[in-house]
């Protein structure tokens, strides 16, 4: 008797609605982020969105502590989530039908994730966040086992060992987090160390086909959207202050300085290409692990820049420098993080190598600067890349440059 799916399922796979889930080539060519990556990143910047306004609603209230340890306890679930994702579409992305529709439910569960955030950092309770990362999670799992089905092999035991790996962590994060609410910070380290060692267990006899170029991409990417939250944040926290205080005059030096800041970390970024480092599992794991550091700060200098604007009105129990902290301390986690990450692969001398760390050191010197200390943070940043680009420019005029090999008219 035959299978009455049977038909279906092979006119689905002839018109593209349904393919073999088979790992895509690391050489391929022409390879870049799809609509569909760009829409799931914009749909977790929502949950980023909610992480930095509880870290401002919290230091609001005189918890900067309970906000930070929050902050990064949301931000990793959110992270993670997303770096996963991206990792799997580099080396499986089929665009097909049932890819489309699981991609669309961990969006979902980032949604939810996003619903938790107010409960998780004002009472505690993490429960609604939980669940909505168990979503994100469990959704990516049907994509591992879809590859698996379609892999033979090493592909298809590294595909297994991360269906495995991520459901061991989900059924750990519900038993330790669902009963309670309230997660003890090292039952959240734990789990957080569990889900860290997945991929390299995973990866450790067969790697999978991740492409260097489309995840140099989609980190630039979120990179790019998270520096625009940040803006964003920082823009409707002046146009508020402005109508309710119309104390222009003191948020002006808040809103150039923080506009050079953000600039800054865009240009300081993208300075070099870092695909040709990504050469192989370790430097590219370091290298991605390495950005929760990247994207957590760039986030909270958004949610700095909003308690810095509170400050000036008046409108926040915080102190004039512990708001200049809220914002120099950020910016220098991600001058250092970006110069781990990127700069030093491919700076030359002691002068292109230390502009970064002297730099970030700088920016926590401004703290002390009074109230426009976020001005003078902006302003040292902009010299940063300032400096940067002379520094280049000499290093160019003063490097040999080989004689051409093409043969002369």
């Amino acid at each position: 008797m035959s299978d009455p799916l049977k038909a279906p399922i092979a006119a689905a796979r002839a018109s593209g609605a349904l393919r073999q889930m088979t790992a895509r080539g690391r050489g391929e060519s022409h390879r870049v982020s799809t609509p569909l990556e760009l829409f799931f990143d914009l749909c977790f910047v929502v949950a980023v969105a909610q992480a930095g306004a509880r870290l401002v609603h919290a230091a609001g209230d005189g918890h900067p502590g309970h906000g930070v340890t929050g902050y990064l306890m949301v931000f990793f679930s959110i992270w993670w989530a997303w770096m996963n994702f991206s990792w799997f579409a580099s080396a499986y992305d089929t665009d097909d039908v049932p890819y489309r529709v699981t991609t669309l439910v961990q969006i979902v569960g980032s949604l939810i994730l996003a619903a938790g955030v107010p409960r998780a950092f004002d009472d505690g309770d993490f429960r609604l966040s939980v669940i909505g990362y168990v979503v994100m999670r469990l959704a990516l799992v049907t994509q591992w086992l879809r590859a698996a089905r379609s892999e033979t092999g090493g592909a298809r035991a590294t595909a297994l060992k991360y269906a495995v790996g991520v459901v061991v962590c989900q059924v750990g994060w519900v038993i330790l987090l669902l009963p309670l609410g309230a997660p003890p910070v090292w039952a959240f380290l734990v789990m957080a160390l569990a889900e860290l060692s997945v991929p390299t267990l995973a990866e450790r006899s067969a790697p999978t086909a991740w492409h260097p170029h489309h995840i140099a991409e989609r980190y630039g990417l979120f990179t790019i959207i998270v520096l625009g939250e940040s803006v964003s944040a920082a823009t409707v926290a002046v146009q508020s202050a402005v109508d309710a205080h119309r104390a222009l005059g003191d948020l002006v030096p808040i809103a150039v300085g923080g506009l050079l800041i953000v600039f800054s970390a865009w240009w300081i970024y993208f300075a070099v290409p870092i695909h040709g480092h990504l050469a192989s599992n370790r430097q590219a794991f370091l290298w991605g692990y390495g950005h929760f550091a990247v994207f957590s700060s760039a986030a909270a200098i958004g949610a700095g820049l909003e308690i810095a604007v509170e400050q000036a009105v008046g409108a926040s129990g915080v102190s004039m420098r512990g708001a200049a902290a809220a914002v120099t301390l950020p910016t220098a986690v991600f001058l250092l993080s970006v110069w781990a990450l990127h700069a030093r692969h491919t700076k030359r001398g002691p002068a292109q190598q230390s502009t970064l760390p002297v730099t970030a050191a700088a920016v926590v010197a401004c703290t002390f600067s009074g109230s426009h200390a976020v001005l003078w943070a902006g302003l040292v940043s902009a010299g940063a890349v300032a400096l940067g680009v002379i520094l280049v420019a000499r290093a160019a005029v003063h490097t040999p440059v080989a004689p051409s090999k093409e043969p002369t008219a």
